[in-house]
């Protein structure tokens, strides 16, 4: 259960405009496809979302959870499951890293299903969850970046 996904994409803007887009729950439904409403539920002393509810429809898969965010650093997002009506654990981090104009994030995810499944198939749906999660990030940041021509 400890094995997981993780992938990363660089993104043609500065890492305090990644996290921007990260941080704001409230425009997933505008950029992801599966999330279908974002709540913040409580927020940090900095304003950042300490838990958020996220209604999703992926197809086969319709879920309602609620996640724990850990705001490590102004590169770093952490969340845990706290409850999910389909989910066992849903673990997941991004990390920021700048290289000059641009910054690399990583996406790192591990989930684990109620209903019995298979290992490999558990990796194959992390990988088009995180593959999904950081091409709908890279065209959302790109299309608003300050920096775009």
């Amino acid at each position: 259960m400890a094995e997981h996904t993780r992938s990363s994409i660089t993104i043609d803007a500065p890492a305090a405009e990644v996290m921007g887009v990260i941080a704001d729950f409230a425009r997933y439904p505008e950029w992801t496809g599966e999330v279908k409403e974002a709540e913040v539920l409580s927020t940090d002393e900095q304003g950042r979302a300490e838990e958020v509810r996220l209604l999703l429809d992926a197809g086969a898969i319709k879920d309602e959870h609620t996640l724990a965010y850990e705001w490590s650093s102004d590169l770093s997002v952490r969340w845990s499951l706290v409850k999910s009506q389909m989910l066992r654990a849903l673990d997941g981090s991004y990390e920021l890293r700048t290289t000059g104009q641009q910054t690399e994030v990583t996406y790192q995810l591990t989930v684990d299903v109620k209903i019995p499944m298979l290992g490999m198939i558990k990796r194959k749906a992390e990988k088009v969850i995180i593959d999904r999660a950081l091409d709908g990030l890279k065209k959302r940041v790109e299309s608003t970046s300050g920096g775009a021509a």
